[in-house]
């Protein structure tokens, strides 16, 4: 370590300045701890122009759902940090992309995951807008309209299902997919039109969507498509600090948020692809309390409060 390094000292440092860091911060800082939130502003939902299903806020933009989340939780001392963890030693010595270094009794990542969009043309143009991954986010704005779903396998097929309680006009592009007997009898029950074959791209007019363009020239009308990304867990600095991963790939956290290796906690889409905005602030509230519990309760770990 060079010498003009100056090292910043924290109960707790925060990977991750989304619902699931925030509201963890807000927990801490009401507990009187000193907290750094290290955010790269990358935020997951950032093209997105309204958040929903959280409780007050549904409709609210992303980042002014987060600016409302940094304003809280700076008002009890909880430093805000626009930067990047590069990487975290033995100790918790925490160093950041601008070169600062913190030093923390815990580490929390809610870092988040990072979605890889299905390789046709148009679907990152329209991601956000009229291209969406979850009906419970996205299927109320697309009610009644003529939704398709870009999806090959059995979670196809779901995604398909579940929209139809949304939309009365749902086509399914399986691709090279074949649904199984008991799958189409489920969409043919339910009026689900099936369109096998390759998707060559959705067809966009002045920004809005108007088809889905298949290999054999046909074009299919649609105003509103939904896919399924592959998530990629932003979990690089839980792995290299050998946290214990599922059969799945992903990082292991007991209900607490705890991982495998002593101090380390991780909450929200890290080590839960599924959790929603509202679901992942509550992993990262509830992952604090037990971890603010460790600090008081482990000898090793408390501290005289003021």
């Amino acid at each position: 370590m060079l010498a003009m390094e100056v090292i910043a000292m924290y109960d707790v440092v925060i990977v991750g300045g989304g619902p699931a860091g925030l509201s963890a911060a807000l927990v801490l800082g009401r507990a009187r701890r000193t907290v750094a939130v290290v955010d790269s502003g990358e935020p997951r939902n950032a093209a997105a122009h309204e958040s929903h299903g959280f409780l007050t806020r549904d409709g609210v933009p992303p980042g002014e759902l987060l600016a409302l989340g940094r304003a809280e939780v700076t008002g009890y001392g909880v430093e805000i940090l626009d930067d990047r963890v590069v990487s975290v030693a033995a100790g918790f010595e925490v160093r950041l992309g601008s070169g600062r270094v913190l030093q923390a009794r815990k580490l929390l990542v809610t870092a988040g995951v990072r979605d890889e969009l299905p390789d046709v043309p148009g679907v990152a143009e329209l991601w956000g807008d009229q291209v969406h991954f979850c009906p419970y986010c996205h299927g109320y704005e697309a009610r009644d309209e003529q939704v398709g779903v870009l999806a090959d396998g059995p979670l196809g097929v779901m995604k398909a299902v579940m929209l139809r309680a949304w939309a009365p006009d749902v086509v399914l592009f399986p691709g090279d997919y074949q649904p199984t007997d008991d799958e189409a009898a489920q969409l043919d029950e339910r009026g689900i039109a099936v369109e096998p074959g390759k998707v060559t791209r959705l067809a966009v007019t002045d920004g809005r969507l108007t088809g889905v363009d298949l290999a054999d020239g046909r074009t299919v009308v649609r105003t509103a498509m939904f896919v399924n990304p592959e998530f990629v867990p932003k979990d690089t600095l839980l792995k290299d600090l050998g946290c214990d991963l599922d059969d799945q790939g992903w990082v292991r956290v007991d209900p607490a948020g705890r991982t495998s290796v002593d101090g380390v906690w991780a909450a929200g889409n890290v080590v839960d692809p599924r959790a929603q905005l509202i679901s992942s602030a509550a992993a990262g509230a509830t992952a604090a309390v037990q971890l603010n519990h460790d600090l008081i309760f482990n000898p090793r770990e408390s501290r005289v409060q003021p």
